[in-house]
Order: C-alpha cells, then sequence, then structure tokens
C-alpha cells in the first residue's frame, strides 16, 4: 500500500495549486493594516511571577493592540545570561490561550527566550475592544465577515505582528534570532506573520489553518463550519463572505514568506486537512521542508513532530 507512504503523499498533494483568490486590492489592503497597528503605543508592561523552576525568569505580560485591547502574555528567558540570545513566540490553537508556564520551560531549558500571548476573545483573560455590525455571534470566525476592515481574522493577524514588536523592545534578545511557531490556527498565524512581517529568521506550523478557505468552508472543516453555518441563513452573501476571507488566506500569502519553514501535517486531519494546506505550501518559494504522518489526524506528529521542530531551531538559531 505505496500510497499511504509519506513520499506518495508528498507526490499527490505537490501538484494541488487551487486557483488563488487574491483581490486585486490585496497588497494595498495589508499596506494600510501594517501602517495602522504601529501608531497605537505597545504599552507593556510587565510583573515578574513566581514559579518554582530554577535558572528561569518568568514575567506576566501584557500589551495593548492596535485597538487599545489589553493583551495577556507570557515572558519567559534564562537567567544568569552574558550575551543576547534568541527567542521564540508562540501561537496557540483555536479556542485556546496563552497556557499555564511551565510549558515555557523546555525553550528555556535551551536557551531560548519565549514569548506567548492570548488570542483575542478565545480561552484565556483577554478580552477584544473591536466592534463589528454583521456576522454570526457564535464564533469568532465568523464575527464581521462582511467587511475584511472589521473581520475578527484581521485583528488577529495584527495582534500577532504585535508579539514581534514586544520581542523588538527586550533588549537582552537578538533580533536576528527569532523564530516563529504555533499549531493549527497558531500554524495560520505563523504562515500569516512571516509573510506581513520579515522578522522571523525561521518558522514552524504544525497542522496549519486557514490554507485554502473557501474549500474549508464548502467542506466544514474545522472552525470555518461556522462560516458554512452562517452561510445557511445568508445564502445572498456567499459572496462576500468569501471576499473577506480571501485576505485572510495563507495561500494567498505565501509567496510573501522569505524565511525558512518547517511544517508537520496528520494525513487524516478532518479539521485542517494536510492537502488544504498544500495549497500554501506547493507556493512558498524559501527554504522549505514538511512532515507527513499519514494515520494520524489533527494531533499531527505531535510529541515526534515537536522534537523535529526544536532540532530546527536548534540548529538554525546555532543554538550551543
Amino acid at each position: 500500500m505505496k500510497t499511504f507512504t509519506q513520499a506518495a503523499l508528498h507526490e499527490k498533494w505537490s501538484k494541488y495549486l487551487p486557483e488563488l483568490t487574491k483581490e486585486p486590492d490585496f497588497d494595498a489592503f495589508w499596506k494600510e493594516q501594517l501602517e495602522k497597528n504601529k501608531i497605537h503605543p505597545l504599552n507593556p508592561k510587565l510583573t515578574e511571577y513566581s514559579f518554582p523552576a530554577k535558572n528561569v525568569k518568568i514575567y506576566d505580560i501584557t500589551i495593548e493592540a492596535h485597538d487599545k485591547t489589553v493583551i495577556h502574555g507570557w515572558y519567559a528567558f534564562p537567567e544568569n545570561i552574558d550575551s543576547k540570545i534568541p527567542c521564540i513566540v508562540l501561537y496557540h490553537g483555536f479556542g485556546g490561550s496563552r497556557g499555564a508556564p511551565q510549558g515555557l520551560l523546555q525553550y528555556t531549558s535551551m536557551g531560548l527566550a519565549v514569548v506567548a500571548f492570548d488570542c483575542r476573545d478565545q480561552g484565556g483573560t483577554t478580552g477584544s475592544n473591536a466592534s463589528w455590525a454583521n456576522g454570526s455571534r457564535t464564533s469568532v470566525v465568523s464575527q464581521g465577515i462582511l467587511d475584511p476592515d472589521s473581520y475578527y481574522s484581521k485583528h488577529l493577524y495584527l495582534d500577532s505582528i504585535r508579539a514581534l514588536d514586544f520581542a523588538s523592545t527586550r533588549d537582552e534578545l537578538d533580533q536576528n534570532r527569532i523564530a516563529i511557531m504555533g499549531g493549527s490556527q497558531g500554524g495560520a498565524l505563523v504562515s500569516a506573520v512571516a509573510a506581513l512581517d520579515d522578522r522571523p529568521a525561521i518558522a514552524i506550523g504544525a497542522v496549519p489553518s486557514n490554507s485554502n478557505i473557501t474549500a474549508r468552508v464548502m467542506n466544514e472543516n474545522g472552525s470555518f463550519s461556522s462560516v458554512s453555518n452562517y452561510l445557511r441563513k445568508h445564502p445572498d452573501q456567499i459572496e462576500q463572505c468569501l471576499k473577506t476571507l480571501s485576505y485572510f488566506d495563507t495561500m494567498n500569502m505565501a509567496d510573501k514568506i522569505r524565511c525558512p519553514y518547517l511544517a508537520g501535517v496528520g494525513g487524516k486531519d478532518p479539521i485542517c486537512p494536510a492537502e488544504m494546506f498544500y495549497a500554501t505550501y506547493n507556493r512558498l518559494v524559501n527554504e522549505k521542508h514538511i512532515e507527513i504522518y499519514p494515520f494520524n489526524g489533527h494531533e499531527g506528529g505531535g510529541d515526534i513532530f515537536q522534537e523535529i521542530a526544536l532540532n530546527f531551531i536548534a540548529n538554525k538559531l546555532n543554538l550551543k
């Protein structure tokens, strides 16, 4: 059954190139949004967090988003550093949060600083000041879906770039050695941030979302099933909804990614189907690597892929 091997699946999916959905003003839209994202000051606040782990400093932190939403996060780094150190920015999956501080220790033990923020209006303590006049209240994925300027993912992508802004304020960090990493929704944010910002040195996405979104909506995969539910009630809005989503589809951004990218996908993933991610992966023009786990679902490679990712980070960031 060679059709289920990693090589066979890669060969099959490497031919997957659905037509791009990029609107004529796609680049102008993002240029304007990135400029707006710089206007409001970051206003970072750090409170040292007491945690029973040696040789690490952990801070409970907040920053302010472009719309003054206060975003909660963690910042951790090894104690007793004598030179600038590399950093990893972590993006969490849909409905999750910045997590507990012990999850940062695998990175600090490698000599990395770690930044991890909540995604607004999800499973953490971060709310949202954003207003939206259309869409559904049942899921953030369909909030403001008739207008890309008010759509939820616009704020999410811009917040994710503010995480890099925070890292840029830290004198102890080597600004040339910043990694970004995340899974599922977090993998989508990795792709988007790597496309919209040139600061990441490397990018790691596990079972990445937000690739070929139109197909995700049609097939009701994962969180985009909420859009499908919305369109069942509003069939007259299909065209506009899909147009809005196109501004946030990572396949439309892929050609802008310049840093090395490591990805991992599950061959039986019903949430973020591997083939859908290949619509982005096949358009990457940079150094790229992908790990396929043919019989795995949305867990992807799990700890196996995590170890590969940690080695990738160590090699690419020249950790000693």
